[in-house]
């Protein structure tokens, strides 16, 4: 087997690829066609188990590293750093079965596209899939992958308390995946992440690509509010320490400053819980999150900071107790400016519809950007619904993200002088 050359006829088997996102769904299904595989449970165990299985069956060298990571490599005929593709299998507790599994077995059937064809690639390839990038389970979000580029310390991460109170260490430990590969300082050629959109953006502009410029700064903070529970019948309003009003104000305020800055800007109130959570009691604690995004960093921490101040401001005039902790926080990303433009060009080379925009969502492409350069690859979202059961992007849909992801990596692999990368 020689070298790639002449590859333009070469495609993805589509039904392969479809059938392998539907295989891997049954793992964790839930009613409604979703999938609920939070990170490092017994499901996440067997959805590994299963891609795994699939990465030796192509013949890849699989390593599994100090924080679950896992990366199968296909050598190339020379050595070097491997083009790699890649993304995350677990899920949130009412997750579809595209977010992030798309990338990871995308990349298997490009191997396996390869494989049929009897051809090898100059540079090596891998497919790698990284642990809790959700979040869901263990935070940050992107944890995983944050480690293996040397963001965060393998100590850390180990000792992370779920929300069900284990602690990571020990649940790659129990599930088999706490592996002996060494994180930190990775060599990777260049990251390519095929993913669905989660917007609506592609499918409301009948789009099919989406060559992703970049990724919005994530800024996660909790507060606990701690007031005085009390009768919601006999305490006079001027007299109460009202928990659940301070939260409600933040939450509102929260709307506002987004509305105020407009643009990029997001805000949300993902989580609040309420003690004792009674009708006729006063809220005594209140503890919520609020997620704020935007793609331009000074924006996002002027908002930070209006944020935090109002908060402190609404505690104090109520009469309670404000702390805070961030629980992620993340600048924006730009992504390599040629990988951009070349899954654009590619994209119009196989006669595809295109559009470059930023991703309102975090993901592992983000953190590998800082090591090698890096893009992704979007797919349409139907009506823009993810972390949903009724996630869905249709069949060609993928199909045509795959073959970008093919060309774009058989270009890297096998470099002309003007490739640029």
């Amino acid at each position: 087997m020689g070298a790639t050359n002449g590859m333009d006829g070469i495609t993805v088997n589509g039904a392969r690829l479809s059938a392998r996102l539907a295989d891997l769904a049954e793992i964790g299904a839930i009613p409604g066609g979703g999938v609920s595989r939070l990170a490092l449970t017994d499901g996440d165990r067997a959805g590994r188990d299963k891609v795994v299985g699939w990465m030796r069956d192509l013949g890849l060298a699989v390593s599994t590293d100090a924080i679950g990571n896992v990366v199968g490599v296909r050598a190339g005929t020379g050595d070097g750093p491997p083009v790699m593709a890649g993304s995350h299998i677990d899920t949130v507790a009412t997750g579809g079965r595209y977010d992030g599994n798309l990338g990871v077995l995308a990349g298997l059937e490009v191997i396996a596209t390869l494989n049929d064809a009897g051809l090898k690639t100059r540079r090596p390839l891998a497919v790698a899939f990284f642990t809790n990038e959700e979040g869901a389970r263990f935070q940050p979000d992107m944890l995983g992958s944050l480690v293996y580029v040397g963001g965060l310390s393998l100590d850390s991460a180990l000792n992370t308390r779920a929300i069900d109170g284990a602690r990571l260490g020990d649940e790659l430990m129990r599930i088999g995946y706490a592996g002996d590969a060494p994180v930190g300082a990775p060599q990777i050629h260049a990251y390519l992440e095929l993913h669905v959109e989660q917007g609506p953006v592609l499918e409301e502009e009948g789009i099919a690509i989406g060559a992703v410029e970049g990724v919005q700064g994530i800024s996660w903070t909790e507060f606990v509010i701690e007031g005085q529970s009390n009768h919601a019948g006999t305490t006079p309003m001027r007299l109460r320490r009202d928990a659940g009003l301070v939260a409600g104000q933040i939450a509102g305020f929260a709307r506002q400053l987004a509305e105020e800055a407009g643009g990029d800007q997001g805000a949300t109130v993902g989580a609040l819980t309420l003690s004792p959570n009674l009708v006729n009691v006063v809220a005594g604690r209140a503890v919520m999150t609020v997620d704020l995004r935007n793609t331009d960093e000074a924006v996002l921490q002027q908002v930070e900071g209006r944020l935090f101040a109002f908060a402190r401001d609404a505690a104090a005039a109520e009469g309670v107790r404000l702390s805070r902790r961030t629980l992620a926080r993340f600048e924006p990303v730009a992504f390599d400016r040629h990988l951009v433009g070349r899954v654009a060009g590619i994209a119009r080379d196989l006669g595809l519809s295109v559009r470059t925009l930023p991703s309102g969502a975090g993901h592992d492409a983000q953190m590998l950007a800082r090591v090698c350069p890096a893009a992704m690859i979007f797919v349409p979202s139907v009506k823009g619904i993810s972390h949903n059961v009724q996630e869905f992007t249709a069949p060609e849909d993928i199909t045509a993200g795959a073959n970008v992801l093919l060309r774009l990596m058989l270009e890297l692999a096998d470099p002309r002088e003007d490739s640029g990368i």
